[in-house]
């Protein structure tokens, strides 16, 4: 069977109980498909006019009455609000692969009032409550929608692509503030040591940081190439040639005494960490490039060639709130998962310096500085959607 795509859509309140991590996780593990872009959506009313027009449709496994209270549902809950105009987040997760679309409508699970085990999504997070005496709902809440088969997955997803330039990227002025409070922005990189295997990592990494508390605002699928490794990484260089001298020079003056049954007195053992430092800490300097890109910079043949999007996955977050960028490094922890504190992040999924699970700024204005590396905003959803369907 060829690639298809398939899509899952975060409600805002999904969104706003953190449950994206915990969805992200169930989706990549009971798959096994390639999680192929991440969009955060900010729908205006004709979009989700258009959205809503198309659900009701006779091949959906719900019945015609559950298909209007989706209807009815997104045209109350995705559109802005009414009172402030302000727009609702809404997340986009789009997944490729031989038979995506059952795949995932599997996973998602359809709604009924008779909630099972929780085994799919749907059973854990949505709520479908009514009246037993008039039948009635009381409550909805579908958590995700999903689209029933395939030609109904090609349809909507480029119904939203066509609005992804205008209604989707990096949001602007979607979170409200308590008067006197201000929101700063922080960047995190879910590293791809989360993407070795299917597995549910990358969604449990993010469900580390919603204990923050903070939104988010931006989201990508990250094949960070030579290039934007070498520029996010570029001050990264000059410390690893100074700060790795001192460790060289003890290795290889124990390498040296034991082949050569002298010793080597401290003026020349720090010559050896003048010399070995600055070539040690370009070699590492290597490792994090191909970590993070899967290539490293002497083996790209051009600038084109640097430019080119790695082989090695990331998902770019772009976190909002109050003390954002505090708050998540608190969360994520040391650079060495040795030293971070239990129940942070590097502690529970890092194994090295280099492979410790996560990024995220240390400041405001490195985040800013990293935001226009990696770009979080970029339209890579759209990008996927031509790739599979042509040019909208």
């Amino acid at each position: 069977m060829s690639q298809q795509l398939a899509y899952v859509i975060l409600t805002p309140y999904s969104l706003y109980k953190s449950r994206n991590g915990g969805i992200l996780s169930r989706l990549i593990s009971r798959t096994s498909l390639d999680l192929a872009a991440m969009r955060m959506f900010a729908p205006s009313a004709e979009l989700v006019k258009e959205y809503a027009n198309n659900i009701v449709s006779a091949p959906d496994n719900h019945d015609r009455k559950i298909q209007e209270l989706l209807r009815d549902y997104v045209l109350l809950n995705f559109a802005p609000d009414p009172k402030t105009g302000r727009r609702r987040r809404v997340m986009m997760m789009v997944f490729r692969g031989d038979d995506a679309v059952r795949k995932v409508r599997a996973v998602v699970g359809n709604l009924s009032p008779d909630r099972r085990g929780g085994e799919t999504i749907r059973d854990t997070y949505s709520d479908l409550i009514m009246d037993e005496d008039d039948g009635r709902v009381r409550y909805f809440e579908p958590a995700v929608l999903a689209a029933p088969n395939e030609l109904e997955a090609e349809t909507k997803l480029k119904l939203w692509a066509r609005y992804s330039d205008s209604d989707g990227g990096l949001l602007e002025n979607v979170i409200a503030y308590p008067p006197g409070e201000k929101g700063e922005r922080t960047l995190v990189l879910i590293k791809p040591d989360n993407f070795n295997f299917a597995t549910g990592r990358p969604g449990n990494v993010i469900d580390f940081f919603s204990r923050t508390g903070l939104y988010v605002v931006g989201v990508k699928v990250l094949h960070m190439s030579v290039a934007q490794a070498m520029e996010f990484y570029g001050p990264v260089r000059d410390v690893l040639r100074t700060k790795l001298k001192e460790g060289v020079s003890e290795r290889a003056k124990t390498v040296l005494e034991k082949e050569f049954t002298f010793k080597i007195p401290p003026a020349e053992q720090k010559s050896l960490g003048d010399i070995l430092g600055p070539l040690h800490g370009d070699n590492q300097f290597d490792v994090i490039m191909r970590f993070m890109s899967g290539r490293i910079p002497s083996e790209c043949t051009s600038e084109e060639d640097r430019q080119k999007p790695g082989t090695q996955k990331c998902i770019a977050l772009v976190y909002e709130g109050v003390g954002a960028v505090r708050k998540i490094r608190d969360v994520l922890g040391p650079t060495d998962p040795s030293k971070a504190p239990p129940g942070s992040i590097r502690r529970e999924f890092g194994s090295n310096i280099t492979v410790n699970a996560a990024h995220a700024s240390d400041s405001v204005d490195n985040a800013q500085r990293e935001f226009a590396i990696v770009k979080p905003g970029e339209n890579n959803f759209k990008q996927v959607v031509e790739e599979s369907y042509g040019k909208l």
